[in-house]
Order: C-alpha cells, then sequence, then structure tokens
C-alpha cells in the first residue's frame, strides 16, 4: 500500500480559469463513517476552536460574497453621474456639471468606504479563521501522535517482526501530515466551497433569473471535458509513478551495488537496462504530461468563449435588446459576469478537497490500525514480582510456533543451573533466538512451560522478569544521547561511578576515555562515529550496568572480525561471571568453554554436552566444528 501523499488536483477557476495538469491519486478508507466518527471524537476535544473556525468561514465566505455584489451601486452610480455630468456639458450648465461631479464622487466614495469595510471585515475573519483552524488540527494531531506512540508502546514484539520500521513511520509522517493538512485546509474549504455555491446563485439568480440559467447550462461543459481529459491522463500518469519507481529502484540498487558490477564487468549489461527502463519512463511520461499540457488550454478556450457568451446575453438584456425585463443594469451586469467567472471554482474546489479529505481518512484509518491492535497479554491479576532471581531456568517440553501452521521448537526441554552458560548452536531457523524470544516473553509458549527457580514464568510479572534479563544482540542499536547517557540505558539509576565500572568491565572504558568528550561525548546517528566493535563494547556496558542474574548473547560477537572478537570476549567473559548465561554463535570457537552446548536442527536438540562430549561422538556437532558440514 503506497503511503505517498496524493497530488491535489488542479484547481478549476470557472470561465476563463481551468482546472490544474494532475489527477488526485485517491486513497480510499475501508470504513469512511467509522474513520469520520473517530476522527470528530478527537476534533470535538477541541470544540470552541472548531466552532469559531466555522463561524469565521461562514462569516468571510458571507462577506466576500456581500463585497462582490457591492459592486453594482458602484458601477451604476459612477454611470449615473457620468450620464447626468455628461448632459450638463451639452446643457453648458456649470451648476449642473458641479453639482453632478460633487454627487457622483460623494456617492462613490460613501461605495467605497462601505466596500473597504466589507473587505477588512473578510480580510479579519479569514485570519481568525486560518488560526483557529491551525490550532485546531496541531492539537488534533498533537492528540492523534501521543496516542498512536503510547498504543507503539504498549505492542508486543511479534507485531515489530511482521511490520517494517519505514511502514511504521509512515503512519506518524505521511499520514499524520495528511491528516493535518485536511484538518488545516481541506475542511474549511469544502465548507467555504459549498457556502459560495449557495451564495453564488443566490445572488445570480435576485441580479438576472434568465442569465442565470444560461450560466447553469453552459457551466457543465467545461466539466464534461475536464473529465474526460482527467480519465484519459489518469490511466498515463499511473503508469508514469510505476515507472518512476521502478527507474529509481534500478538506479539505487545500481549504485549501491558498483563494485560488484565493476569486478563482473557488468557495465554495458546494466546501462542497456536502464536505457530500457527509462525509455518506458519517458513514454508514459510523454503521453501524461501531453494531456496534461492540453487541458489548461482547451479549458481556457472553452470557458473564455462561455463567458463571452453568457456576456453578449447580459449585454443584450442590460440594453433592451432582448424581451427580458428584469431590471438588470450595467452594475448589476458587471457583479453578475464577476461572479460567472468564479462560479466553476468552489465546484472543483469540492471535488479537490473531497479527494483530500477521502485520502486523509485513508490515512487516519491507518493510524487507528496501530491504535487497534492487541498490546501485550496482560499479567496475571496473581503475578509475583521477583527481584532475587537464582538464575535457574528450566525449559520443560516447550512446543512453539509463529504461525500455528509452522512449529519451530518441538517438544524441546532444557535446564540451566546458576551461573551456568548454555550455548545454542544450529542452522539458520532452527530455533535459537526463539528460545531466548520464549525466555523473555516476547512471545508466550504455546505448550509446555519455563521456569526460573521454580516459578512458571507467565506467573511472574512482565517488568519483573525483563528487568532480571539482560540482552547484547547481533544489532547494535544505540541512542541519541552521550555514551553515559547510553550505558545508563540497562539501568536509570546508576550512578556516574556505577556506569564506569560497567565500561571498565565490558573492555570500552579505554577507548570511551580517548573520545573527544570522554563519557560525555556525543552519539550520533545509531554510532555512526564509532567503530562496529565500540558499538558492540557499550553494548555489553549497557548489559553490565543492568547487573541480572540471567543474560542473553545472541551472536553477539558475528558481526566484528577476529582480533576485535577477542577484544569483545574479553569483556563479554567478565561480564558473564556468576551469571546464568545464554549464548547463541556462528562461531563455535565461542562456545567451546560452555558448561552445555546444544545443537539444534528443526526446532529439536540433536545433540547437548560439553565441547569435548560432542567431539567425541562425532555428530553434526563434529561435523561443525571440523568444517565437514557448514551452518547455513
Amino acid at each position: 500500500m503506497s503511503n505517498a501523499r496524493p497530488t491535489p488536483a488542479g484547481r478549476g477557476r470557472g470561465p476563463g480559469h481551468g482546472p490544474g495538469p494532475r489527477p488526485t491519486i485517491i486513497q480510499k478508507p475501508k470504513d469512511l463513517k467509522t474513520s469520520v466518527v473517530r476522527i470528530l471524537k478527537y476534533v470535538g476535544n477541541n470544540k470552541i476552536l472548531l466552532i469559531s473556525g466555522l463561524v469565521c468561514v461562514i462569516l468571510s465566505t458571507i462577506l466576500g460574497l456581500v463585497g462582490t455584489s457591492l459592486m453594482e451601486p458602484v458601477v451604476d452610480g459612477i454611470t449615473k453621474s457620468a450620464v447626468e455630468y455628461a448632459k450638463a456639458v451639452n446643457l453648458n450648465d456649470d451648476v449642473a456639471k458641479e453639482l453632478a461631479l460633487s454627487s457622483g464622487l460623494t456617492t462613490l466614495f460613501k461605495n467605497l468606504a462601505l466596500l473597504a469595510t466589507v473587505y477588512v471585515g473578510a480580510l479579519v475573519t479569514s485570519f481568525l479563521q486560518v488560526k483557529f483552524m491551525i490550532y485546531l488540527s496541531q492539537r488534533t494531531t498533537n492528540k492523534i501522535r501521543k496516542d498512536m506512540f503510547d498504543a507503539l508502546e504498549t505492542l508486543p514484539v511479534r507485531y515489530y517482526d511482521t511490520h517494517t520500521n519505514g511502514e511504521i513511520m509512515s503512519r506518524f509522517t505521511n499520514d499524520v501530515d495528511t491528516l493535518n493538512e485536511a484538518l488545516n485546509h481541506s475542511i474549511t474549504s469544502l465548507f467555504s466551497s459549498a457556502i459560495t455555491i449557495v451564495g453564488t446563485l443566490i445572488l445570480m439568480f435576485s441580479v438576472c433569473w434568465p442569465l442565470a440559467i444560461v450560466t447553469l447550462v453552459l457551466t457543465p461543459l467545461s466539466f464534461i471535458v475536464a473529465g474526460f481529459m482527467i480519465k484519459r491522463s489518469s490511466k498515463y500518469f499511473k503508469k508514469q509513478q510505476k515507472n518512476i519507481g521502478a527507474v529509481n529502484s534500478y538506479i539505487e540498487e545500481i549504485v549501491a551495488g558498483q563494485k560488484v558490477v565493476k569486478t563482473f564487468c557488468y557495465e554495458d549489461r546494466v546501462t542497456e537496462e536502464f536505457y530500457k527502463r527509462n525509455e518506458e519512463l519517458r513514454d508514459t511520461a510523454t503521453n501524461a504530461q501531453m494531456f496534461a499540457g492540453m487541458m489548461m488550454p482547451i479549458m481556457a478556450n472553452i470557458n473564455n468563449v462561455t463567458y463571452a457568451i453568457i456576456a453578449m446575453f447580459g449585454g443584450c438584456i442590460a440594453l433592451g435588446f432582448l424581451p427580458v425585463n428584469v431590471g438588470l443594469t450595467i452594475g448589476g451586469l458587471t457583479v453578475f459576469l464577476n461572479l460567472a467567472r468564479h462560479f466553476g471554482r468552489p465546484i472543483n474546489e469540492i471535488s479537490s478537497q473531497y479527494n483530500n479529505i477521502i485520502t486523509a481518512v485513508a490515512g487516519a484509518e491507518r493510524i487507528f490500525d496501530i491504535m487497534d491492535e492487541l498490546p501485550e497479554t496482560a499479567d496475571k491479576p496473581d503475578a509475583v514480582e521477583i527481584t532475587d532471581f537464582k538464575g535457574h531456568v528450566i525449559f520443560d517440553n516447550v512446543t512453539f510456533g509463529y504461525n500455528p501452521d509452522k512449529i519451530v521448537l518441538k517438544n524441546l526441554s532444557l535446564y540451566a543451573k546458576p551461573g551456568q552458560k548454555i550455548a545454542f548452536v544450529g542452522s539458520t531457523g532452527a530455533g535459537k533466538t526463539t528460545i531466548t524470544n520464549l525466555l523473555t516473553r516476547f512471545y508466550d509458549t504455546g505448550e509446555g512451560s519455563i521456569t526460573i527457580d521454580g516459578v512458571d514464568i507467565r506467573d511472574i510479572k512482565r517488568d519483573s522478569l525483563r528487568e532480571s534479563i539482560a540482552m547484547v544482540l547481533q544489532d547494535t542499536h544505540l541512542f541519541s544521547g552521550t555514551v553515559r547517557e547510553n550505558i545508563r540505558y540497562g539501568r536509570l539509576d546508576a550512578t556516574d561511578d556505577e556506569v564506569e565500572e560497567a565500561a571498565k568491565l565490558a573492555s570500552a572504558h579505554s577507548f570511551i576515555t580517548r573520545l573527544p568528550n570522554g563519557y560525555d561525548t556525543m552519539i550520533e546517528g545509531d554510532g555512526e562515529n564509532l567503530s562496529q566493535g565500540q558499538r558492540q563494547l557499550l553494548n555489553i556496558a549497557r548489559a553490565a550496568v543492568a547487573n541480572t542474574p540471567i543474560l542473553v548473547l545472541d551472536e553477539a560477537t558475528s558481526s566484528v572480525d577476529t582480533r576485535t572478537e577477542r577484544h569483545i570476549e574479553k569483556g563479554l567473559d567478565r561480564l558473564m561471571k556468576g551469571k546464568t548465561t545464554f549464548v547463541i554463535a556462528h562461531r563455535l570457537s565461542t562456545v567451546r568453554n560452555s558448561n552445555a552446548i546444544m545443537v539444534l536442527e528443526k526446532g529439536e536438540i540433536i545433540e547437548r554436552g560439553t565441547h569435548e562430549q560432542l567431539l567425541e561422538l562425532k555428530g553434526r556437532y563434529y561435523e561443525l566444528y571440523t568444517g565437514a558440514v557448514e551452518l547455513d
């Protein structure tokens, strides 16, 4: 599903103006009514701002229409004064000329003063409308972001395993921004356009009803042509977007793999493939832009013709050439033509903003999907809190699958006594990481049980359990902040001395002191200013400051070189001392000193024992260790 923000359709300007060149790409919600109701509940938290904004919209729109209608007395006053002045000139009556000029100027200034007052009022209400709606949209989206983030923090690891970071981030960026734009502009624009259409029709019929009928008959012509052009161009724009994505994806792929391209002399092939994709993009883009480019001049000319027809009929009525006695003056004709020129704009505005609102509701629906996700299973009412774990862990006939139709662990049983180091080796997908996911209750077991010190982990409060388990993972993750703050993330109440002791224990103290500001050096971009080994040492220090009775090491050294690995292992050896440790490793040299090594294949333990015992067995472990077979 695409989360890109839609390109709004151009706004038609009625006679004399045409719709913009690009069609709107609409994303429709699955349940429009439910999503709108939920959005209105958020908006309802700021009722005063909403009501104030809509009142200002009404006043601004009405004042704009009143301002247009006031052009009639201005023009008629000038016309009347000009006629009287011309009569006085013909009669050579200086007094009459002076009276006509004085009366005309007085009337003109009064009308202009009234017109200026109305437009100033429209300006003030427009300013207040924008201010109120900005406050409303920002407060609403602020609350939505808070609720969405709160929901994220309650979601189980399963959700993050099945949704990409980009997919989640798009909810906070594209979808929230689209909703904010709709609340800020689209709703008021839709409301204002509806009022403008009604008000314009009332004024047009009050000024000259026959001319209003002529306008209503001619106006649909431009929309029929616009609909035809948009339908044709929309097909090509969709193909263009698809081809743009294909070209960009190919460029990104080739740029990232330039070493491979050059190593295997693949330049000619990739160039040929790029030319092919680029040509496809050129063809679709040419057709799309051709229809888009034709739309404006065609619509402009059609609207100019309709405007000329309306002006011709209006002029004939005003001058009495047609047998229609509606009292249409020159000023009235001026007002009518002004209304007719802009009559199409609010109609196109409604179409455009309605599409934007529908797309925003679709984005809101994706936001609500996150909020509606089931959180982690709540602790049992009688769950206990244990703070003095010894670290005696038992897996008893555990069977588990991430999906019901695919079992990952089958009747797995093992134990670890306090202070023991238990290692897991096996092929990718054998179930090694799943064991640690179950131990930390990132997932709950399907069948069987896991106990710590004789207590089923499902009977232990989740926070209490996780506070007793520290993890060092293959993928390091550091947060924005200082080195000290990142280590302290393992235990937020750790003192500065405890942080430094943890760094020494992890063999990280020496490199930290060589940083520009030592422990107060700022971490940038998930540790981009540090080497991979340094980042991993900080992760180990973070686990060390937590000082938990149970430790999980999941491929903690697989992403570093052998020399760095030996340095990290020194820190890990000190960290593991006295702790029940579970180690997952591809490099078998790192598990030789384990108290027990479990060899897993397809979710089952096929061999177990110490390093020496497994070598004597000359089974799967022996084959892996001697290189007869390799882990995959």
